[in-house]
């Protein structure tokens, strides 16, 4: 016992602390992740959101060519004209019909990539009310049962959270 409480509910609290840090840093590295990936693919392109269109490293623009409302993506391409004779096309694609740069409309929070690890999140946080609700089963001392609410809200609250944000979908 530690002040009044037994180690087994301080050890159940640890590791449902521990299952939600896990699912926090898990979001934010996914969040980062996913951001670095979206930079790297369109390194040395700018886009124009006023004007709508991509300007390549030569400054060329790559004009909107088409959307594919299924999948929530914009295509621009470069004319294949100019890319086959521009000196950078060795470094920028290997394509005879020009670059093509994809611009999703979906924001991270509505990926499918995001919906994947927000479900790993989900899991995590589950599991962190599921040890806590069975360790509230079993110690019945208020201390205890003020630490194990205590805990069992805000997860609850995080994972209702999360939860209603996975379901909904735009598009």
């Amino acid at each position: 016992m530690i002040s009044g409480v037994h180690l087994e509910v301080v050890l159940a609290g640890s590791y449902a602390i521990f299952l939600v840090a896990v699912a926090f840093l898990l979001e934010m590295l996914a969040r980062h992740s996913h951001k670095r990936s979206e930079r790297y693919r369109n390194s040395g392109f700018v886009y124009f959101q006023n004007m709508d269109l991509w300007e390549c490293p030569a400054g060329r623009q790559l004009l909107r060519s088409g959307t594919d409302h299924q999948r929530r993506i914009v295509h621009y391409r470069a004319p294949a004209e100019v890319c086959n004779a521009c000196s950078l096309k060795k470094n920028c694609t290997d394509s005879e019909e020009g670059r093509l740069l994809e611009n999703r409309l979906d924001s991270w929070l509505e990926s499918e990539l995001r919906r994947f690890h927000r479900g790993i999140s989900l899991v995590l946080l589950f599991l962190a009310t599921i040890i806590l609700i069975a360790e509230t089963a079993r110690h019945i001392e208020p201390r205890e049962l003020l630490i194990l609410g205590g805990l069992l809200i805000p997860i609850g609250i995080a994972e209702t959270k999360l939860f209603s944000a996975f379901l909904t979908r735009q598009g």
